[in-house]
């Protein structure tokens, strides 16, 4: 397999970087040569139609092993996550919340936010986490599967929240959600955001997605197209039509 690599001037990290990625899948080359940076306790949109790379290019920047990383830096505060194995990233602070959520079976929601804790016990406490998320407070001692779709969701969230977190990865997390569940999650965001966690959301659901973000960065097959603030994208019939058809 060939990699695929381009000369490009390397710039001064930001709070969290990720700078010329490539990855495949196989023989699939998918993210050609990403590039973006998300300043401290910004929401940053990471949007484009199905097969653009999204969720791609959040595996790779968890240090997932699929897809493959041949090339490329990831930076979070100062740290070289792209140096680092999946585990090691998450505990720089690198949480990924995936598209299935990935409850486990068996355990409550407490005991599901205390395996967290295990793992990072630095991490926000019990109470700070039922003070954001009241609902889960009330399902504490219900099996965390068999919670609705959204408090799932909340639980997802909140587990990566248990965990000492710098950035806060999200993979479709509006999906099969009703509307006024949808905006239940955001105003969650919004409250994550003013405690000055930086969020990538990956969403099907633009519009959704970058009211609430700061900035947005749009892929199409695997390569960053535009980069700027999410006002500009909701302003810009054009760009929406051609790349998110929207």
């Amino acid at each position: 397999m060939a990699v695929m690599t381009k000369t490009v001037t390397h710039p001064e990290p930001a709070f969290f970087s990720v700078w010329d990625i490539h990855a495949y899948y196989g023989e699939s080359y998918i993210v050609q040569g990403v590039s973006f940076n998300v300043h401290e306790g910004e929401i940053l949109a990471l949007l484009g139609r199905n097969g653009a790379g999204k969720t791609s290019t959040l595996r790779a920047i968890a240090r997932l092993d699929d897809p493959m990383v041949t090339h490329g830096e990831i930076w979070l505060d100062h740290q070289k996550l792209h140096e680092m194995k999946s585990f090691e990233a998450a505990r720089a602070g690198c949480q990924l919340v995936p598209e299935d959520r990935r409850i486990i079976p068996g355990l409550t929601v407490e005991e599901n936010l205390e395996l967290a804790r295990i793992a990072e016990p630095t991490g926000w406490s019990l109470e700070r986490i039922y003070s954001l998320f009241p609902r889960l407070r009330e399902r504490r001692g219900q099996e965390g599967t068999t919670l609705s779709g959204g408090e799932q969701q909340m639980l997802a969230i909140a587990r990566a929240l248990a965990r000492d977190i710098k950035v806060l990865l999200l993979d479709e997390p509006y999906e099969g959600l009703a509307p006024v569940i949808v905006q239940e999650i955001e105003k969650t965001l919004q409250l994550i955001r003013e405690q000055g966690i930086t969020t990538v959301i990956v969403e099907q659901n633009a519009i959704a997605a970058l009211k609430i973000a700061d900035r947005a960065v749009i892929l199409d097959t695997g390569q960053v197209v535009f980069d700027g603030l999410a006002e500009e994208v909701l302003d810009n019939e054009e760009l929406r039509a051609e790349y998110l058809a929207i």
